[in-house]
């Protein structure tokens, strides 16, 4: 199945190649601003400062 075959995710319309997976910019800006307003997450609880501030500090010494 080629792109072109697959709708866009936000819209259902036919996807283009400069914007793919989506079909126009707009589309290609909603999907982003779902992601920076939390509307898409993973699941599990949030992460504590200090396990991020750990992890930061384990990536560094390697």
């Amino acid at each position: 199945m080629t792109n072109a075959a697959k709708p866009c995710p936000i819209c259902r319309k036919p996807r283009t190649p400069d914007n793919a997976p989506f079909c126009s910019t707009r589309c290609r800006d909603r999907d982003l601003s779902q992601w920076f307003g939390d509307g898409y997450a993973v699941p599990g609880r949030p992460a504590l400062p200090e396990e991020i501030a750990a992890e930061v500090i384990a990536g560094k010494e390697d």
